[in-house]
Order: C-alpha cells, then sequence, then structure tokens
C-alpha cells in the first residue's frame, strides 16, 4: 500500500488507474475506430507526446478480454520488418517461423473473421517505422480480411512523412486519421475530477488554487497533468496532508525535470563576481 493509501485512508490510487475513463476527444476516437472496424480500416492517428494516445491503445487492447475482439499490438517499432512480424505472432499467439510468419498472419486474421471477431492491429510509435518496413506491412495487411481495423499511432511526423508524393501508395488506403490535441483548461480540471471521484475522493482533495497551478503547468499535456497530481498528491501525504495546496504543487515544480531547457542552462551558468 502506497503513502497515498495509507494517509487518505483509499484502496485505489487516483492518476493510477489501469482503465481511466475516455475524455470527450479519446472517446470520440474510439466510437470511430469501432465502426471503421467493422469494414476494413486502416486508421493514422498522430499527436505529440502525452496528449492520450496511450490511453486509447490502452482501451483498444482491453477490448481483448471481450469475446467478440481479438486485439494485436507492436509497440518497439525500432526493429526490423521480420521483428515487427515477430511481436504480432506472438500477440497473436502464433508460432512460427520467420518463413512462414506472413502466411500464418494472414491465416489466423481470417480465423478471427470465421469466428466473426473484429481485430484490430495497433502498431505503437509507428513514425520510428522504416518507410520500407511501413510499406511491406500495407502489403500484407492489403490480404488481411475485412473486419479488420489496422491502426497506427504515431507523432505527427508520422503524417508529414506518408503525405509524400513517393508514400501516396500508403496516404490513398487511409480511410480515417486524427490528430489529438491539447487539452483545454477545462478538459484538464474534469480529467483531475474524475480521477479524484474514481478513487472516491472528494474533488476538493486538490484546492483551487493547487489545480490553477496544475493546469497552468500542464499546458495541455495529459501525461505531465498526470504526473504533476500524482507528485504533488505524494508530497502532500507525506507532509501527512489530506488536501493539495499550492505549496505542495511548488515543491514538486522546483525539481529539476520540471524546469525548462533555457532555466537549466541558466541554472549551469556560474554568477559573474
Amino acid at each position: 500500500m502506497s503513502i497515498i493509501n495509507s494517509v487518505l485512508g483509499i484502496s485505489k490510487t487516483p492518476f493510477c488507474q489501469a482503465s481511466p475513463e475516455l475524455l470527450s476527444q479519446q472517446q470520440t476516437i474510439v466510437d470511430t475506430l469501432a465502426v471503421h472496424a467493422t469494414m476494413g480500416g486502416f486508421s493514422v492517428l498522430v499527436g505529440s507526446p502525452g496528449v492520450g494516445k496511450t490511453v486509447i491503445r490502452e482501451h483498444i487492447e482491453a477490448l481483448n478480454e471481450q469475446r467478440e475482439f481479438v486485439v494485436v499490438s507492436c509497440s518497439r517499432t525500432l526493429q526490423t520488418y521480420i521483428n515487427v512480424l515477430a511481436q504480432l505472432a506472438d500477440s497473436f499467439k502464433v508460432d512460427t517461423t520467420a518463413k512462414s510468419v506472413e502466411k500464418e498472419l494472414i491465416k489466423a486474421a481470417f480465423n478471427c473473421a470465421q469466428e466473426r471477431k473484429t481485430l484490430y492491429t495497433l502498431i505503437d510509435e509507428a513514425h520510428l517505422l522504416d518507410i520500407q518496413s511501413l510499406r511491406k506491412l500495407r502489403l500484407l495487411f492489403d490480404r488481411f480480411p475485412k473486419k479488420h481495423n489496422l491502426v497506427m499511432l504515431g507523432q505527427p511526423e508520422l503524417l508529414r512523412t506518408l503525405s509524400l508524393s513517393v508514400n501516396q501508395d500508403i496516404k490513398s488506403r487511409i480511410t480515417y486519421s486524427s490528430t489529438l490535441l491539447p487539452l483545454n483548461d477545462l478538459d484538464i480540471q474534469a480529467y483531475i475530477e474524475a480521477q479524484l471521484t474514481q478513487v472516491k475522493l472528494g474533488i476538493n482533495t486538490f484546492d483551487p488554487g493547487a489545480v490553477e497551478l496544475i493546469i497552468r503547468n500542464a499546458e495541455g499535456n495529459l501525461r505531465l497533468c498526470k504526473n504533476l497530481c500524482l507528485s504533488s498528491l505524494m508530497e502532500a501525504c507525506r507532509q501527512t496532508k489530506k488536501i493539495v495546496t499550492i505549496a505542495h504543487v511548488n515543491s514538486v515544480l522546483i525539481q529539476p525535470h520540471w524546469r525548462s531547457h533555457e532555466a537549466l542552462i541558466k541554472m549551469q551558468v556560474p554568477a559573474v563576481s
């Protein structure tokens, strides 16, 4: 049990839930992906680090627990084409050799279709994929059944790469794309309140000043917001306080990794006497 659970008397830790509630932007994307999965989709989701792509991936991966879905995923994309296929085969629970891995993946996909299951193939960090590997993957997934959605998640340069004229053979097959934008202040506040409510804490666990400071420093980034909230809560509990104040948030913000690049450079320059 963590210090947060001990001080606040709760069984679950806020901002650490395995399946957080989807925010409005994320829910819209997930609903659209579900539609495209019924008719053969090729979807591309892009966004800066920390805006919520991982939450969407984890939400879709959780569908694997339901009988009508099969979700296979690959996240180690700084690999050769064969190694990416090996990750997909492992996720598919297919025992095969490098020579026959493509054939076995196609066979497994059609088995899903025959069982009337919806198949999602998730490729995370797709912007790191070598373009030739991406082209080979496109040729492979062209042979998958229609009840399938290939979902590529990556940073904005993924779409910029696909927009090059030489890559039109890939881009022209995209059926859905979306850019996850930084959250606005109301969304960040709603996220904080939802996380507290989920573990049966009052929304006043963070006082108004603390919430305002967190929103200002998170800059619309969901991951930064989560980390800052959790660290501030730990700081308050370390002092056996049940309400997070500006002082607790500031004690986190003075840590070097929260400083800007320019501020860190200034800290390293010795003062001129």
